[in-house]
């Protein structure tokens, strides 16, 4: 089965590469740039309960990604099932880097040549620093395809979903919601409280998913630490556990499975039925199974 079955307006196909980038998530950090025409984009936390997003790209690849972040343990996992995807970002503590070195995914960071990335002096450092990603491809060779990840995407609607139109989860610093919107049949993006919203040319557009993920997952202490003494949780993604689907203003509950770090993830029902995603943007938030989530049967958007 191919990674995306039917056409939609990001999909894997049609590109030669898959770029992963590491991106702030924070208010500081809106409008983003490129976050919108992300295929899928992971939420992952990191200390004192923030999160950052790892956007992954292969259908389009926009000029100017950001504000690009530092690497973090549980990236090194979570990208081990792209193959050697190139992987964006601005650095890591001195402890992680023997980590990253050994992860097979191709380093395209701020280390390798600061020249791919630039700064944008009407923001404020850190949240100014910028991928530039055409530069940065034309250079690197073996840079993974996409390939099967376990996920089936169906333009229908499976049976089995309950009405939500709403899921909001929170972390110590940080907060997203998903919210539907019935007229564009799709979920309205809010970061931290606020309306994710990205730079287009001349103007700033909002974030919409067509499918959103919670995927339920063990989090436990890593070795890292930051200069305040704050731990980077190591979010497992490998192994097995509970999920929520979010498409079409249903609710689908599901198991997530990934055996290996070479393995893709699917997504099952209670009688091992793959639970299909709407073709179009993905997210997936690797949330806490120990955490509330809070879930809404009749709160909706605007087309706005």
């Amino acid at each position: 089965m191919p990674f995306i079955e039917l056409p939609s307006p990001a999909q894997f196909s049609g590109m030669p590469i898959v770029l992963a980038v590491k991106i702030d998530n924070t208010r500081n950090a809106q409008p983003q740039a490129g976050v919108g025409e992300a295929d899928l984009v992971y939420v992952e936390e990191i200390e004192y309960g923030m999160t950052r997003l790892a956007a992954i790209f292969s259908s389009q690849i926009p000029n100017r990604i950001g504000p690009v972040r530092s690497a973090r343990i549980t990236d090194i996992d979570l990208l081990a099932q792209y193959g050697a995807p190139a992987f964006a970002f601005s650095g890591a503590q001195g402890k992680l880097w023997p980590a990253l070195e050994a992860a097979p995914f191709i380093d395209v960071s701020a280390n390798k040549d600061p020249d791919d990335y630039s700064r944008d002096f009407d923001r404020r450092a850190p949240y100014n620093y910028f991928f530039d990603a055409p530069t940065a491809l034309a250079q690197f060779e073996g840079v993974s395809t996409a390939k099967e990840m376990g996920f089936t995407f169906d333009e229908l609607i499976p049976s089995g979903g309950v009405p939500a139109s709403s899921v909001e989860l929170t972390w110590p610093s940080s907060t997203i919601k998903f919210l539907y919107s019935p007229s564009r049949s799709q979920y309205a993006v809010q970061l931290n409280g606020e309306r994710a919203s990205v730079e287009e040319v001349d103007q700033v557009g909002k974030v919409w998913a067509d499918t959103a993920v919670i995927q339920l997952v063990e989090q436990v202490q890593s070795a890292y630490f930051d200069k305040g003494g704050g731990n980077t949780p190591h979010v497992e993604t490998i192994g097995s556990g509970e999920a929520i689907v979010l498409r079409d203003g249903q609710l689908f509950t599901a198991t997530w499975s990934r055996p290996d770090a070479l393995s893709g993830t699917t997504f099952t029902d209670a009688a091992g039925t793959p639970v299909p995603f709407h073709p179009g943007h993905t997210w997936i938030a690797l949330y806490n199974k120990d955490r509330n989530v809070e879930i809404t049967g009749n709160q909706t958007i605007s087309s706005q």
